[in-house]
């Protein structure tokens, strides 16, 4: 082989040697850009969640992010949301972020609106303006657009409940749902939920006490407000039906208390006594037009299986242990309503 020869070979495996390079360098370029732009980590740790609100378009989206400083290079997300065709399929919702998640992770998220429920646990809510203000605190919806709902005689008479009792619909558990259900999609869910709980036992234990669900409820309301222990609860509930049956007016302290609208008061004296409202039962009888509170299950349950006593009376004891003296008779019940007066007046509570 000639010198030229040899030089030519030489030129030749050097000039393939440098187009592999490029070749490998270009490869490399796109293959780290595809790393980049799809599976490298790139969601910051400064957010539990991504809230995508309702009607949101792909610019509010953008905005809420840069906001919330949710992403490390927002021009990645932008490049990789693009090519994924992110602007045409964004769905509302609460998107749970991880760390080291990475862009596509994310815009497969939000693109299947596969997002992270919402646990709402309620129970002892007094008021419909404190229930709106908790599910408000949880979900999209204001409380505005809850009390709208909790208001609309249309609708919940369509389930055979009126402005007093419709409280009655909410059975107090642990609920899971999307952030953003609507308020009559809420609504709907909870009367699914209350279907479910009024079994045919429970409605049978109801009607043998000659009582509607609704009004179980509501006794149940003032079983919880009186009692704080569980195990007292049946023994209470039968004390109130006993009356009810006698026609007896309750006169049940934490109904005087929710009409008086002070949740302070500790000791129900004359003056509150005098308040003119229906749910007075010092001074009207029967129960009250609705539940004074969100009761528990256990309160449900324990009026449906009340204890069957001669009760007509109780007081708080003297001990102040949170347990009750119950009486069947007016004598018994003064002597324990005096060791109680005493045992206040002398902590210096009167009000």
């Amino acid at each position: 082989m000639t010198e030229v020869e040899k030089k030519t070979m030489s030129t030749g495996k050097k000039a393939a040697i440098v187009i592999a390079l490029i070749v490998i360098l270009i490869a490399g370029y796109f293959a780290l850009n595809l790393y980049r732009l799809y599976f490298a980590p790139n969601i910051t740790e400064n957010q539990k969640y991504l809230y995508i609100k309702t009607g949101s378009s792909y610019d509010d989206l953008l905005a809420e992010m840069k906001k919330k400083d949710l992403v490390k290079s927002i021009g990645t997300f932008t490049a990789a949301a693009g090519k994924m065709n992110l602007a045409t399929s964004v769905k509302p919702g609460r998107y749970r972020l991880k760390k080291g998640m990475t862009n596509r992770t994310l815009i497969n998220l939000i693109k299947a609106g596969n997002q992270d429920p919402v646990k709402l646990k309620f129970q002892n809510i007094r008021k419909k303006e404190n229930f709106a203000a908790y599910l408000a605190s949880n979900l999209e919806a204001d409380s505005l657009s809850f009390i709208h709902v909790l208001d609309s005689t249309a609708l919940i008479s369509k389930y055979g409940f009126n402005q007093d009792n419709v409280y009655a619909m909410f059975i107090p558990n642990t609920y899971e749902m999307y952030w953003n259900i609507s308020p009559v999609d809420f609504f709907e869910r909870m009367h699914k939920e209350y279907d479910k709980f009024w079994n045919a036992d429970r409605k049978q234990k109801a009607a043998s006490l000659n009582l509607t669900p609704a009004q179980v409820y509501t006794l149940a309301s003032i079983v919880d407000g009186e009692a704080l222990y569980d195990k007292e609860m049946p023994i209470i509930a039968g004390l109130y039906l006993n009356r009810l049956n006698k026609g007896i007016l309750l006169q049940a302290d934490p109904t005087v208390i929710f009409a008086n609208n002070d949740f302070t008061v500790k000791r129900v004296t004359g003056k509150l006594l005098q308040v003119q409202s229906l749910y007075n039962t010092y001074k009207y009888a029967g129960l009250p037009p609705g539940p004074i509170m969100m009761p528990s299950i256990n309160a449900i349950d324990a009026v449906l299986n009340r204890d069957k006593n001669n009760y007509i009376y109780m007081c708080a004891k003297e001990d102040f242990s949170g347990y009750h003296n119950f009486a069947e008779t007016k004598a018994e019940h003064e002597i324990n309503a005096k060791k109680y007066r005493e045992a206040l007046n002398k902590r210096n509570i009167f009000k």
